[in-house]
């Protein structure tokens, strides 16, 4: 019997049991392969006593419709930096990358199949070099992988943020408020790019654009002036000002080396204040709800179609290489290709034309 590991990293998707479960039903129609489940991510092979499952049909029933992973996923530490603690009571890292190889030899495991965003597929490619057979499957909602079209997760993020702007628009309007989203994507703007045309707002701040506070004014106040008394502007978590910085701050969570963004809608209510803007502001911060819930069907078919790729390159020996979505085909890519180059929005693109041409301020 020849054996796959299923592991997800990162921060979770809407869509990964949705590739878990193409997964084990592809594999299911070779009568010579087995599905091991690694529980969050690699960890479940590293601790001890090892936390892996068996993935059968039975265990996998349904679940292309549940959010989330049934198993489990982490954004910290890792086989490159196994986190342990210090004598003195404070925090290191360990190389365990070399151990977890020779304990999936152990464990009989053929293949690697890795789930997650641009951190863990460059976990992939390191392990990949170190002699694992490894495959990946793009995952995150923030779409910044650039050697696929698309990731799943991604519609759903947006659809989500995008009935979030419709809610708001009611209550904006009841109040004669501004009204600012705070939505996910790290350094890429393409939820918020979706969300702000699908939605209709009048003002959409993203990192590749920075903008300028006295723009984002004059374009809120035009509103007013023509007795719109109310506005929605959404913002991505890693917009920036002109001549200004990011608002992050360092995590202290033991394992995880991403700064944590949040706080620019905020930072933008008060920019507006202090330059004499006298609407009522509120602020909603959006969060963590755009990662949850129920996939929308665009990404369970994305995902499912990653899944069963994803075991058929197992079957062909492309390991080293990532699913990858180019329309309309469903293709493998090298990981170091993958990881090269992140997906962020050209301010030249089409989309951005489209929303200047629908009247939307990118407060530049």
């Amino acid at each position: 019997m020849k054996r796959v590991l299923v592991a997800t990293g990162g921060g979770d998707c809407p869509g990964l049991n949705a590739v878990i479960r193409a997964v084990v039903k592809r594999a299911s129609q070779e009568p010579d392969w087995e599905v091991i489940g690694s529980i969050q991510s690699f960890d479940g092979i590293l601790r001890e006593p090892t936390e892996i499952k068996v993935l059968d049909e039975k265990a996998v029933a349904g679940i292309h419709v549940q959010g989330g992973t049934i198993i489990g996923t982490t954004n910290k530490g890792g086989p490159f930096a196994w986190p342990v603690k210090n004598k003195d009571g404070s925090w290191g890292a360990v190389d365990r990358s070399d151990e977890m190889i020779r304990k999936l030899q152990y464990l009989g495991i053929d293949a690697v199949i890795s789930i997650g965003g641009d951190g863990s597929q460059r976990i992939s490619q390191q392990l990949y070099e170190k002699g694992l057979n490894i495959i990946g499957v793009p995952k995150t909602i923030d779409n910044d992988l650039s050697a696929t079209d698309f990731t799943f997760g991604f519609q759903t993020a947006v659809q989500i943020a995008t009935e979030a702007v419709d809610k708001l628009v009611t209550t904006a309007a009841s109040h004669n408020r501004v009204l600012i989203l705070e939505v996910m994507g790290r350094y890429a703007g393409w939820i918020a790019l979706h969300a702000a045309i699908a939605g209709g707002a009048e003002v959409c701040l993203i990192p590749e654009i920075p903008y300028d506070i006295h723009k984002v004014a004059d374009r809120l106040q035009s509103r007013y002036n023509k007795g719109k008394g109310h506005a929605i502007v959404v913002v991505a978590e890693g917009a920036v000002p002109k001549d200004g910085h990011l608002v992050s701050a360092e995590s202290d969570e033991v394992g995880y080396h991403n700064l944590r963004l949040g706080g620019i809608a905020h930072k933008i209510t008060r920019d507006l204040k202090s330059i004499g803007f006298e609407a009522d502001i509120r602020e909603t911060v959006l969060g963590h709800l755009q990662r949850g819930g129920i996939p929308v069907a665009y990404d369970r078919v994305l995902a499912t179609q990653f899944g069963v790729k994803a075991f058929e390159m197992v079957l062909e020996g492309k390991f080293g290489e990532m699913v990858a979505y180019r329309h309309p085909d469903i293709i493998s890519v090298p990981l170091i290709d993958a990881i090269n180059r992140p997906n962020f929005v050209d301010p030249e693109c089409d989309l951005v034309r489209t929303a200047r041409g629908v009247g939307i301020s990118f407060g530049d």
